[in-house]
């Protein structure tokens, strides 16, 4: 029987290193599945990360530009938040969706 198995196959070192091989495939704490799925999750929060860098770098542009113009926060605060002054009348026109 052990004629049939090819020489190299036989040798203790290959066994020994096919053994610590599937070990750390498949048995190990930190495998490889387990890795390649960090790896996965790595990515994500990078991207995520440069995302929310983005979108803080364009929200302190925009606030910057509103505390240096009076007039564009008063803009924006009659659009986002529905301020008036004392003697006006706001009329919203809602438009209905197609």
């Amino acid at each position: 029987m052990w004629q049939k198995i090819p020489p190299i196959l036989r040798n203790k070192y290959v066994i020994t290193g096919l053994a610590f091989l599937l070990w750390l495939t498949f048995f190990d704490r930190n495998n490889f599945i387990a890795q390649v799925k960090l790896g996965r999750t790595l990515t994500d929060q990078r991207e995520q990360r440069s995302f929310y860098l983005n979108e803080i770098r364009r929200d302190s542009t925009g606030l910057h530009e509103l505390m240096s113009d009076t007039n564009l926060l008063e803009k924006f605060a009659r659009e986002k938040y529905l301020m008036k002054k004392d003697n006006e009348d706001i009329y919203l026109i809602v438009r209905e969706k197609e």
